[in-house]
């Protein structure tokens, strides 16, 4: 028979500087163990190593997070360190596409006015850094906007289109160049429109949920049915406008969106305009104040 002796002796240093059964010393000692008797046979220890890693399911939370646990549970293994194979392939879910509303015109103005929503909508414009600006003042009130977005604008930030959707924001599709689109052909007019579209595929795996034609709170029945071609059903235009690319200051940006929003409003904002960051906060203290919250269009219209 096999003798097992146990010492009394604090925990000893193992040849590779670590206390015996955690990695990296548990300098706290609240997980220390005694250290296994030489004389007790390989296999036997082992065997001890074994049950104490999985007796302990938190053994590695009481030492650093660099250290590598010996046996550690398979649940935790696979949540921890997933294959780098799996890594390299894993890739961002595609972006909603555009969706027929049965009940909605083909050109949209407002959504339903029994329902205290809002929808503010941005042309996606002018300097990342405010763009960014804009989506974080947002968040942080819990709003939800939609950016429709300029074709160049994505080709010089292309990064941009991912963060707005990781930021549960709708993204649209507001022409390649921002030209007076109603005054074009048709054939230049669809270049305008899938050649933003194409861009919005590239980065996010579809064309947008929503187009907006450029230069024009409206678009003509020509732009219309080249939309539709292209992919959207409807046109969005909207209700209030903000006025903001004129530069009025942030006080008559907020008196302009707060003097003609209501159920149902979508509201015409810019992101190329500092004016517009600065009044949002007070154009979403004051929408919740009313009880309206401010949602993306397919929510709106959902």
């Amino acid at each position: 028979m096999v003798r097992v002796i146990t010492s009394a002796r604090p925990p000893q240093p193992s040849p590779d500087g670590s206390s015996d059964g955690c990695p990296d010393g548990c300098p706290d000692g609240s997980v220390a163990r005694a250290a296994p008797d030489p004389r007790t046979v390989p296999d036997r220890r082992a065997a001890l190593r074994s049950g104490v890693a999985l007796a302990a399911g938190t053994l590695a939370a009481g030492c650093s997070t660099t250290g590598v646990v010996a046996h550690p549970v398979a649940v935790s293994r696979t949540a921890l360190s997933p294959s780098p194979s799996a890594n390299l392939s894993a890739k961002p879910a595609a972006a909603p596409a555009p969706r027929r509303f049965p009940r909605q015109p083909a050109e949209i103005t407002h959504g339903p006015r029994d329902r205290p929503r809002v929808a503010l909508t941005f042309h996606g414009q002018g300097d990342p850094a405010v763009a960014k600006a804009l989506l974080g003042e947002a968040e942080k009130a819990g709003a939800r906007v939609t950016v429709l977005a300029v074709g160049s604008w994505l080709d010089e930030h292309p990064d941009i289109a991912r963060r707005i959707l990781d930021g549960g924001h709708d993204l649209g599709n507001h022409t390649l160049r921002h030209l007076a689109i109603n005054a074009m052909s048709e054939a230049d007019a669809e270049a305008e429109i899938r050649g933003c579209a194409d861009r919005l595929r590239r980065l996010t795996g579809s064309i947008g949920t929503w187009f907006r034609p450029s230069r024009t709170p409206t678009a003509s029945a020509l732009v219309a049915g080249v939309a539709r071609r292209v992919g959207y059903p409807h046109v969005l235009s909207y209700d209030v406008d903000s006025l903001d690319y004129t530069s009025p200051g942030a006080p008559a940006v907020t008196r302009q969106v707060i003097g003609g929003v209501r159920d149902g409003s979508v509201v015409s904002l810019h992101f190329g305009y500092a004016d517009t960051v600065a009044a949002l906060p007070a154009v979403l203290e004051e929408l919740g104040r009313r009880g309206l919250r401010a949602v993306t269009t397919t929510e709106l219209l959902s």
